[in-house]
């Protein structure tokens, strides 16, 4: 097994998935949720439980359930929750995202968080291996499925966390209405002030009444090419830190 890194100084240690890398996309996810109030959230896909581990390690009153189709990733899940001694506030179910009504019963959480696949099948090359393949394509779960597991999950007021690419915008906020999740705070995630958006976050609420927050963007680097202040932040790295 390969050895555990520490994500930060001090911070939990985490062990790689061959085919699922720790990405911004995720550690920005974990960043955008909000937390407060939330007592029992899943993670839809939730591969080596990275994200859930972040939100655990900041949330001390949270108990998060992770749901993954990949056994192996399931498995590297529960390893990465034993190493942090977060067994006992977590749950790692290996099943289809497409089952979520034989799992689990409806308004079982009142947070969910998911980093889907980003692109719709059928919309070009994917890679040979069968579980980098359904990572990348929604060839296991498509968007509207996501959206609509993630409404059956949450109870009345609960919130559901999205990260994807801002091309998906609009379908995702389609899905999202159309599955009872009112769009309430979007936030654009760019390499710099220059560059254009690279990633969309997204938090909606179950049963909410409309009115979307557009917040500030999120740039990672700041005109010299140095990490930003915010970027230093979420990555808990000092001002001495190199780019890494």
């Amino acid at each position: 097994m390969p050895t555990p890194e520490i994500l930060w100084p001090g911070g939990p240690r985490f062990i790689q998935a061959a085919h699922f890398r720790l990405g911004t996309d995720c550690v920005l996810l974990a960043d955008f949720v909000n937390t407060a109030g939330a007592k029992r959230g899943i993670e839809l896909g939730c591969a080596s439980g990275a994200a859930m581990l972040l939100l655990l390690e900041r949330s001390p009153g949270l108990h998060m359930t992770g749901l993954e189709i990949v056994s192996e990733a399931a498995s590297l899940a529960r390893e990465n929750m034993a190493l942090n001694d977060l067994t006992a506030r977590s749950e790692i179910i290996t099943g289809d995202i497409r089952d979520h009504r034989a799992l689990f019963r409806a308004g079982s959480f009142d947070l969910v968080v998911c980093n889907p696949p980003y692109f719709p099948q059928g919309s070009g090359a994917l890679p040979q291996d069968a579980d980098r393949a359904a990572a990348r394509s929604e060839i296991l779960c498509t968007l509207p499925e996501l959206c609509a597991a993630a409404a059956y999950l949450l109870q009345t007021g609960g919130r559901a966390f999205f990260v994807h690419r801002p091309e998906r915008l609009s379908g995702l906020l389609v899905c999202l209405t159309a599955a009872g999740l009112e769009p309430k705070r979007l936030r654009l995630a760019c390499r710099d002030a220059q560059a254009a958006p690279s990633l969309v976050l997204v938090e909606a609420r179950r049963g909410g009444k409309p009115g979307l927050t557009v917040a500030p963007s999120l740039y990672l680097y700041d005109s010299d090419g140095t990490e930003s202040a915010e970027y230093r932040r979420i990555y808990h790295r000092d001002t001495s830190s190199v780019p890494g």
